[in-house]
């Protein structure tokens, strides 16, 4: 069983076991004695670093994985061996002498920011596609100019989201060449070497007054400039997408508090209109506690919508940290979770719906007449034109506080019996069987029938203990054929269309005499039917009668008119208008 060594290599923890470590040591101090006199050394030993613990996190599954010294093996073959390490290999291993193996490296997009105009784009895809980055400048100018600036807004895509080659590793990675220590420590010279002989020139050319102004005045390019006004825009676009998102989560948050505020001063202090809250919540949750879990259930997404604007604007933001956050996610699904419980508990008050049927005799009887109106209440006004379901919260004629709807329905039947009879159906919903009986049987109505006029309440009334549990009313009024009955016309909204009701709200106001299973109007306007057609001659016709109307044509030597009336004969036709009306007749058949 061999020990575990934890490292940190270039930033990255690992754990190793001690052999591969022991050998991972001995590689790293021959490196470092290898560029003991190398320009840049702690440059190149720094990207060597940070390479090896690159080859390292590819070959590893997941962060528990231990290093083993098969794994340090193939880094050592893609790095290359310095000559120091082949002498401390020698001294503590018997075997053959290793040699490095000849690595090749894909291609990766980078920008090339040193042999750049503007962002390095064109010369990090010159690169990438092994082609000479001049032709690529000038092809992107022609796509420019030719897509009508489209090509422009694509190579600001590219600065913003392709990486900059910072790093020797991402130098070499943009060119192919294999990220080994050899081509690391030349890349890093013939930086060095660059920088030298760049300096040097300048040195021996310069003009100390000019270059110094130039130095004081400016040291950036035009294409930098243009690239921090566009970087710039964007921040300032970010930071306004942050300041809406807080100002949206604050008035969110401060609108709830308020209301939650608001509901528990409610609570304490009786306010007009929490009657009607009461009364709906047929499943008594405490109002409070549905107000506070809705505060949660909404408020914590606003807040976190508040806190993202937030982090937007300032960039060192602290975190909440995750305790905070797993908390206020745990009090949200809570939250959540108790209000679909609400919503059950409040739905199932509504379960069962049954009906209370009471039965009555009306002293009504063949060839009576019999009126019927809707009788109204000062205390809950209602128009002839209602809502179904609509309901009221008001004190009754005793100060106690009643619960009174409008939802009531009449229909009217015919019956063979000699007396008419009248039944009032009470409906309401339950939890269950039993809650449902009890609240049909506390719905309250009332009708009396005072000579020939029945008077029907226009509303019910019931306790506020029973809730508001769509309490209904079905009156039905069975009346003996031959009864001749007058529906007011405040009546018209409460007559509802059924198949079993013979009187409907278009024959309100009007004199309707009762048969088998319908109704004779007796006063209601004759319906003239155009659809006869009388035509006996032709255009020779004495008499027509069409769409057009009635057309008579008689002899006017024959037309009298006096008081009675007129009169008119021609050879084939006679007409007569009189107080009996109107009489045509004609000799031909």
């Amino acid at each position: 069983m061999n020990k575990t060594v934890n490292i940190n290599l270039a930033g990255i923890f690992f754990h190793i076991d001690e052999d591969a470590y022991l050998k991972l040591q001995r590689y790293l101090e021959a490196i470092k004695r290898s560029f003991t006199d190398s320009q840049g050394r702690s440059e190149i030993i720094s990207d060597i670093e940070a390479r090896i613990a690159e080859l390292f996190s590819e070959r590893l599954k997941d962060d528990k994985q231990v290093i083993s010294s098969k794994q340090v093996d193939e880094v050592i073959d893609i790095m290359g061996q310095p000559e120091d390490y082949l002498v401390d290999d020698e001294i503590f291993e018997d075997g053959p002498e290793r040699k490095q193996k000849g690595t090749s490296t894909s291609k990766k997009l980078f920008r090339d920011t040193e042999n750049s105009y503007i962002g390095g784009v064109a010369s990090g895809l010159a690169h990438y596609l092994g082609i000479d980055a001049v032709w690529l400048r000038l092809i992107w100018l022609l796509l420019a100019i030719g897509s009508g600036g489209t090509f422009i807004l694509i190579y600001i895509l590219f600065w913003i989201l392709v990486p900059e080659a910072k790093t020797t590793a991402d130098k070499l990675n943009m060119t192919g060449e294999p990220v080994n220590i050899s081509n690391i420590e030349k890349k890093i010279k013939d930086g060095f070497e660059t920088v030298s002989q760049t300096v040097s020139d300048t040195v021996k050319n310069v003009d100390l007054n000019k270059q110094g102004q130039r130095i004081k005045s400016s040291s950036k390019t035009f294409f930098d400039t243009i690239g921090e006004i566009i970087m710039f825009f964007l921040k300032i676009f970010a930071k306004f997408i942050g300041i809406i998102l807080m100002i949206i989560g604050a008035s969110a948050l401060i609108g709830l508090i308020i209301t939650l505020f608001s509901i528990g001063a409610i609570d304490i202090i009786h306010i007009p209109g929490i009657d009607l809250i009461d009364v709906v919540n047929t499943g008594n949750t405490p109002i409070w506690l549905v107000s506070l879990l809705a505060f949660f259930s909404i408020g914590i997404p606003f807040f976190f919508v508040f806190y993202l604007g937030l982090k937007i604007l300032v960039n060192n933001l602290k975190s909440i940290g995750r305790i905070a956050k797993f908390t206020l996610l745990g009090v949200w699904l809570l939250s959540i979770i108790g209000l679909i419980i609400i919503g059950v508990k409040q739905a199932s008050e509504h379960a069962f719906n049954e009906r209370v049927i009471i039965k009555n005799e009306l002293m009504v009887k063949p060839n009576d007449t019999l009126k019927v109106k809707m009788l109204g209440n000062d205390l809950y006004k209602n128009s002839d034109y209602r809502h179904s379901g609509s309901f009221k919260v008001a004190f009754n004629e005793n100060e106690e506080k009643t619960i009174y709807s409008s939802d009531i329905r009449v229909i009217v039947k015919s019956t063979t019996d000699s007396l008419g009879t009248i039944s009032i159906e009470k409906s309401a919903d339950g939890r269950d069987y039993e809650k449902a009986i009890e609240r049909a049987k506390n719905i309250n109505y009332a009708y009396k029938l005072e000579g020939n006029e029945l008077l029907l309440d226009s509303y019910l009334s019931t306790d506020p203990d029973n809730k508001f549990s769509n309490q209904e009313i079905l009156v039905t009024i069975n009346l003996p054929e031959g009864v001749i009955t007058n529906f007011s016309k405040n009546t018209k909204s409460y007559l509802h269309y059924y198949d079993s009701n013979i009187v409907r709200s278009n024959k309100t106001n009007h004199y309707l005499k009762i048969l088998e299973d319908d109704i004779e109007c007796l006063d209601c306007p004759i319906d003239v039917d155009f659809d006869v057609d009388v035509d006996m001659n032709g255009d020779n016709s004495g008499i027509k009668i069409n769409e057009d109307g009635i057309e008579v044509k008689i002899d006017s030597s024959s037309l009298k008119i006096n008081r009675s009336g007129l009169k008119a004969k021609s050879n084939d036709l006679k007409v007569n208008i009189d107080a009996g009306g109107v009489k045509i007749k004609s000799d031909k058949n």
